[in-house]
């Protein structure tokens, strides 16, 4: 063992969903070496306590038995000893997420903050890491693995060594094993690779086509060459997953495996839109957070939550050019991005809570409110990444508008990368916005108080129809109508009847998610977690359809369980509000173009 620290990864026993993990300090502290696991991930701001999965930890120097005491449920303490001390545990993994790690007889997946505990006072130092071929006869066939860690001659997508420079390095880099497609492309000199893991018939040649161009715009907006040699997509698909994690030089993402293009269709599905978007956000998350980031994460404090009111402008802004990013590489048509712009707005506008909460607070409070959601979050909180979206936004048009085309929110993005690479250095809670004004040259403090510090709305109105879009507003269709197209029949379609609630089946009935501020439900004393049992005395079976044989100011008769409660609640029916947006061009919008 050459490394100071040193960690041997087995998949022990996928059906029990268990790694086994051998961890060697080659010159533990003198007065006791203390070991700790991370307590969350970067990128998902959230105490995930990680050290619960973990299996009983043990310690054998050359001498015997080593004693660890626990200082708390995520850190231990060895008792004093020389030469090389081991350590040997077990995590149990059966996190189907890209934020933990994951084992079956199928697939397995680990980010080493879940698995690899941290030797406190020498993380600075180089660490190996081997991962061992798991047992054969324990899992499905023969078994790959991919990562983007640098390996010490391991074949490539082959079990073996791997080197890193500091433990940050090894943490931010996550690892994919069993079986997997891959399709590498190559643009402005740097290499990729998309790892395609779980079941699928999709065609990955577009798919990497369609990528290879939305990294080359990327990587050309903020200057070449690229911050990294290789970068990794690791995208398992499945059903009923979705997310993405940004790495310094590799992201793990999951979708549905019919999000994928399919062999012979050239049409642009919302599913394959949606899925170019979560690769375009988190590629451009390399340059936006995982080096551009708030100076609370640098450097990043895993023992516990990091706040910042900056979350607006890191996921923010980046939600502002993945779809962007898209349209002006030419993905997509203008008329997709104008839609899914529609769509943001319209899920911003259907929330009472961004008049109770700005985004710098959303940003601050991400840890106990956006990332622990409930039944009362439409009501109280405002989401940092659609907002925040709509501000990066408002904030390019402002600038496009008040410089008279001369400069854009590209050139706060430019200059901020020119600053992280002159210093390295976070960004302070107030120099975001006073390096935005440097480099456009123009006072942006009135619209920073309204847009970050305040809960009006944003002034994307006036905003879009100078820059050649009109806003509409209409009701929504159905439950299922987010927007983004206008009406397919004539304006003279009665009023749709709602009572402003969520809902979901459930083997009684109805049970209601969200009780929304202002509506009939809330009004008639109606609560998130109901379940309605009938509708004027029929058995509640599709809400929507037995409230369209009402008209608005209609009393409706619900009978409801709340726990095991029969309630009755007299509603008074209201229409859909016009909270429904659709975007119509006057002709290309400059901002969207290849050129802007």
């Amino acid at each position: 063992m050459s490394h100071p620290v040193h960690y041997r990864i087995t998949a022990a026993d996928p059906a029990a969903h268990l790694f086994s993990i051998e961890m060697t300090v080659r010159r533990p502290a003198a007065d006791g070496q203390v070991f700790r696991l991370p307590r969350w991930i970067p990128g998902s701001y959230l105490l995930r306590d990680f050290s619960r999965h973990l299996g009983p930890l043990s310690a054998r120097s050359a001498h015997g038995p080593v004693t660890l005491t626990a200082l708390d449920n995520h850190s231990w303490q060895a008792a004093p000893c020389h030469g090389p001390l081991p350590l040997s545990y077990t995590a149990y993994a059966f996190d189907l997420s890209v934020r933990g790690a994951y084992l079956d007889r199928e697939r397995g997946f680990f980010n080493p903050t879940s698995l690899c505990l941290e030797a406190v006072g020498q993380s600075g130092q180089s660490h190996g890491l081997r991962v061992d071929a798991p047992a054969p006869g324990t899992v499905s066939g023969d078994w790959r693995l991919a990562g983007p860690l640098p390996a010490a001659g391991a074949a490539p997508f082959g079990f073996g060594d791997f080197v890193a420079a500091r433990y940050a390095a090894l943490i931010d880099h996550p690892f994919e094993l069993g079986h997997f497609d891959v399709v590498p492309f190559r643009v402005c000199n740097t290499d990729y690779e998309i790892v395609v893991s779980g079941r699928h018939r999709g065609d990955l040649d577009r798919l990497a086509r369609d990528v290879a161009r939305i990294c080359e715009w990327q990587i050309r907006l903020f200057g070449e060459p690229a911050p990294f040699h290789r970068y990794q997509f690791q995208l398992f698909v499945g059903k009923d997953v979705y997310g993405g994690l940004e790495h310094r030089d590799s992201t793990a993402l999951m979708a549905s495996r019919d999000d994928l293009p399919v062999h012979g269709d050239d049409t642009l599905s919302d599913g394959y839109l949606d899925l170019l978007g979560l690769f375009s956000h988190e590629h451009f998350h390399a340059w936006n957070v995982k080096r551009i980031k708030p100076a609370a994460f640098t450097p990043y404090d895993l023992s516990q939550a990091a706040l910042t009111s900056l979350l607006w402008a890191f996921e923010g802004v980046t939600s502002y050019y993945d779809d962007l990013t898209l349209v002006r590489s030419g993905v997509v048509p203008v008329e997709r991005y104008l839609a899914q712009l529609a769509r943001t707005l319209t899920a911003v506008q259907r929330g009472s809570g961004r008049h109770k909460q700005t985004l710098a607070e959303s940003s601050l409070d991400a840890w106990t409110k956006y990332y622990q959601q409930n039944e009362n979050s439409p009501n109280a909180i405002v989401s940092y990444y659609q907002k925040g979206a709509l501000a990066a936004l408002a904030l390019d048009l402002k600038i496009r508008q008040d410089s008279h085309g001369a400069r854009s929110l590209d050139d706060v993005m430019r200059a901020l990368w020119r600053r992280w690479r002159d210093t390295g250095a976070g960004i302070g809670e107030t120099e975001w916005e006073r390096i935005a004004q440097q480099a456009t040259g123009l006072d942006l403090g009135a619209f920073f108080d309204q847009a970050i510090r305040s809960t009006a709305d944003l002034p994307l109105q006036a905003l879009l129809q100078d820059a050649g879009v009109t806003v509409a507003w209409r009701a929504a269709q159905s439950g299922a109508d987010k927007g983004g197209a206008p009406l397919p029949t004539a304006s003279d379609t009665p009023p749709r009847a709602v009572i402003g609630v969520r809902s979901a089946a459930d083997p009684a009935g109805i049970r209601l998610t969200h009780v929304l501020d202002g509506g009939a439900a809330q009004a008639a004393g109606l609560s998130a977690g109901d379940v309605l049992v009938a509708i004027d005395g029929l058995r509640a079976s599709d809400l929507e359809r037995q409230l369209a044989r009402h008209r608005p100011g209609d009393s409706v008769r619900l009978h409801a369980f709340r726990r095991d409660e029969l309630l009755a609640f007299d509603v008074i029916v209201q229409a859909a509000p016009a909270d429904t947006c659709w975007l119509a061009p006057q002709d290309t919008p400059l901002w969207l173009s290849p050129a802007a």
